[in-house]
């Protein structure tokens, strides 16, 4: 079982990635894109995701990610309840966040430094 605080040691340690407060939930971003969030409670993670692949992702597995709140469903987001996840998956999905909000070259020199 992950928690908020296995997000946060995790996030923080990607390359241009950082922590700020909106509304008393913590996102994690580079740059101003948001690739990954916690809920107030810190029980559900709100991460990027592709758009066209996330109805088939929460089919799937209906008891561990759930879609976005309604006003977020233009954006490439899902969430997943953290209670659902081990921290090595929470990991993957978070790494997967930050992947696509990050220029290729830093993607690359990370990929070289941290082999999954």
């Amino acid at each position: 079982m992950a928690t908020g605080d296995d997000v946060r040691a995790f996030a923080l340690t990607l390359p241009r990635a950082y922590q700020a407060y909106v509304r008393d939930r913590a996102k994690f971003r580079v740059g101003q894109i948001v690739f990954a969030a916690l809920s107030r409670d810190e029980t559900v993670l709100g991460f990027g995701y592709p758009r066209d692949q996330r109805d088939a992702l929460v089919a799937g597995e209906p008891e561990k990610f759930l879609m976005p709140e309604p006003a977020d469903l233009r954006y490439q987001w899902v969430q997943c309840r953290l209670a659902a996840v081990d921290v090595e998956e929470m990991r993957e999905l978070v790494l997967d966040a930050w992947r696509m909000c990050v220029p290729k070259k830093v993607w690359n020199a990370y990929a070289e430094t941290h082999p999954r």
